[in-house]
């Protein structure tokens, strides 16, 4: 590479690291070709970027960052970098389901919102997170339970005196004991 084309990608890097909310750096090294294929494809599906990057250039990115050091030690070898922009949890989804399958596959490390975590703390925390749409859904349960139940509430003398009134009416039916 020229050296105007290593500061380009540098740039585009660094952007990319700026705008993310969540990062996964994974190890794909004896995988197959389908195999990436099919990963590359349900990354898509999951509004994720992947690409695989030269290690010296995402140092030189990341130099100005605190956790910097802690990846030292995740770039080496191959390294493929998933950015999540929108869901901080989707890239480590589709890593933990891919690494069920494919033993090859191995997840080094993650980043979220400058937090760095180790590939146990992808598989497991980040991936288990849930996605804005549980979250939305959560949220929405929240608000509407005091609301349920005070309809309830207001609901429940009417519904206890059209009880009475049934009670009184299968009363007056029945033949006298």
């Amino acid at each position: 590479m020229l050296r105007s084309e290593k500061q380009t990608a540098i740039g585009e890097i660094k952007e990319r690291f700026d705008r993310m909310i969540s990062a996964v750096f994974v190890n794909f090294q004896g995988m197959d070709v389908a195999s990436v294929t099919a990963m590359r494809d349900q990354l898509r599906k999951a509004k994720v970027e992947y690409r695989v990057l030269k290690n010296t250039l995402v140092q030189r990115a990341l130099a100005d960052r605190p956790w910097v050091g802690k990846l030292d030690s995740v770039l080496r070898g191959m390294t493929g970098v998933a950015w999540s922009f929108e869901e901080p949890g989707s890239a480590a989804k589709v890593f933990k389901e891919l690494t069920r399958k494919n033993a090859k596959l191995q997840v080094k490390a993650g980043l979220v919102e400058g937090e760095f975590l180790d590939s146990k703390g992808v598989l497991e925390r980040l991936a288990t997170m849930p996605g804005k749409d549980e979250l939305r859904a959560m949220l929405l349960a929240t608000f509407q339970a005091p609301l349920q139940q005070f309809l309830q509430q207001l609901s429940a003398p009417s519904q206890n005196f059209a009880y009475l009134l049934k009670a009184r009416e299968a009363e007056q039916q029945e033949p006298n004991k």
